[in-house]
């Protein structure tokens, strides 16, 4: 992967250190003087009909400011966090063939040092690829000239290592990365990090009575795993789980996708790579919070052995689930994480899937649906609102739990008469497996979150702000988030 590593310096943009330069720039027509201290800039831009619009970026001849290849990059009429954060990240996705590049804010935007900082290490990330002919490289260094300490920095590393982590994972083939493959991608990314790490093989999971991974992974000749992973530091008193989907290939099963859909279905891992890495930036940050992570890991693939709809699995907590759709599998397999992170009583659960393709129809590529307890769900809504990640909060209604009940089983997997509410029936089936905060049998159940990041997860169109086409790493700086948060409450 190619990621820039961050830095900051007092000295004055955009110095000669190096090799290309970028200045974050307001609307123009609302802020004529904010380029005062840079000769001839303004005069030069509106030649090109450049106005400071939200993420425009233009290389513009200035020589009275720089002798260096010089760009700019607007955030548009109302200056936030946010657009500039995605002013940054447009101007380093667009900006290449330069290894060091200056970056700084005009007069005005000085307390935005920290939006652009993440910007920048965000877009300046590259999958780098399997093409014979690479792409013009982004900057791997960019030294952002204001104020930012170094706790900033290192947040801001951290985090953004993570979300490519979950890039990187997602954008490589299924025919690379089967479930033993990506058990062992984790294994790896925390080797040098305070962090113990569990793999259950399919004799494991047979002999624990894994019944949803296994039923999942059953058809294929790459067999399943769950990988544990936790984070411990001493003296931490919240306890936050992650359970995510680990889907490598998602053919639908012996109820098979179209063609068309089956397209890019390497994807369905994108939870269990969010859970992994968002655990990993938690604990190269040394955050005083508890964090375990339950990756479900399957190939979904039809065969001779694969269960078929109709079939009944039974979950880790003996709960029977027929499976009238073997292409509703995310469900079954985070129905045994839900279980075993139950197990530990954790202060709350988050669990993140490409779960439904209904969350799409409802909220688009850009929001990830919510879903779970009130106060749970609050706190989390908090956390992705500070680092401005877009996620709305969907229904579970009661009225809808009788169309789970199955006639021969505990529970249908999809319902198959009424496709109505899609995402908020696979959020009910989920939490019918989150345990309760004690033995007693009126005891609460343990905080929830479900995060639906089927949209969210992956832009298919074009590049905006920081995030180009492809995986995005959604929710990965939302939970880092609510566990610096979790940490501070404690």
């Amino acid at each position: 992967m190619t990621l820039p590593v961050l830095s900051h310096t007092p000295d004055q943009f955009p110095g000669s250190a190096a090799d290309a330069a970028v200045l974050v720039v307001p609307d123009l027509a609302d802020a004529a003087t904010s380029l005062e201290s840079y000769p001839g800039l303004a005069e030069a831009l509106a030649a090109v009909g450049f106005t400071g619009s939200a993420s425009a970026f233009v290389r513009v001849h200035a020589p009275e400011v720089t002798s260096l290849p010089f760009a700019v990059v607007g955030i548009g009429a109302t200056p936030s966090a946010e657009a500039v954060r995605n002013a940054a990240g447009a101007a380093l996705r667009s900006l290449t063939g330069f290894e060091t590049v200056s970056l700084a804010l005009a007069p005005g935007l000085e307390e935005y040092a920290e939006a652009a900082a993440e910007g920048a290490v965000l877009g300046g990330h590259r999958f780098d690829g399997y093409r014979s002919k690479k792409p013009a490289v982004r900057a791997s260094a960019v030294v952002l000239h204001g104020a930012l300490d170094d706790a900033s920095v290192a947040r801001i590393q951290a985090t953004g290592d993570a979300v490519a982590l979950v890039k990187d994972l997602v954008n490589v083939p299924a025919e690379w990365q089967s479930p033993a493959d990506l058990a062992q991608s984790a294994v790896d990314s925390v080797a040098d990090l305070d962090v113990t790490v569990e793999v259950l093989d399919e004799s494991a999971l047979t002999e624990q009575g894994y019944g949803g991974i296994l039923g999942v992974g059953q058809g294929s000749d790459r067999p399943p795993r769950l990988v544990r992973l936790d984070y411990s530091p001493a003296g931490a008193t919240q306890h936050i789980a992650l359970v995510g989907k680990g889907i490598t290939f998602d053919t639908g099963g012996l109820s098979l996708k179209p063609a068309a859909s089956m397209v890019g279905m390497k994807f369905d891992m994108a939870g269990a790579a969010t859970s992994l890495a968002a655990l990993r930036a938690i604990a190269t940050l040394e955050l005083s919070v508890r964090v375990t992570a339950w990756l479900c890991i399957a190939d979904n693939m039809p065969s001779g052995r694969a269960t078929r709809p109709g079939d009944v699995l039974r979950m880790l907590d003996g709960t029977t689930v027929e499976v009238l759709n073997t292409d509703a599998e995310g469900r079954l397999v985070m129905a045994d994480g839900l279980v075993a992170a139950s197990r530990e009583n954790p202060d709350v659960i988050i669990d993140v899937a490409t779960l439904t393709g209904a969350i799409v129809m409802a909220l688009g590529h850009r929001h990830t649906g919510v879903m779970g307890d009130d106060d749970a769900v609050t706190r989390f809504l908090a956390a992705a609102e500070s680092v401005d990640e877009p996620a709305w909060r969907m229904p579970l209604p009661d009225y809808m739990e009788d169309s789970l009940d199955s006639p021969i089983a505990d529970l249908i997997n999809a319902n198959m008469s009424d496709r109505a509410a899609g995402a908020s029936f696979a959020g009910l089936f989920l939490r019918r497996f989150v345990g309760r905060v004690s033995d007693d049998a009126d005891a609460p159940r343990i905080p929830w979150v479900h995060l639906d990041i089927a949209g969210s997860g992956e832009n298919g169109s074009a590049p905006f702000g920081f995030t180009e086409k492809g995986p995005t790493g959604a929710m990965v700086r939302s939970i880092v988030a609510f566990a610096a948060a979790s940490a501070q409450e404690a």
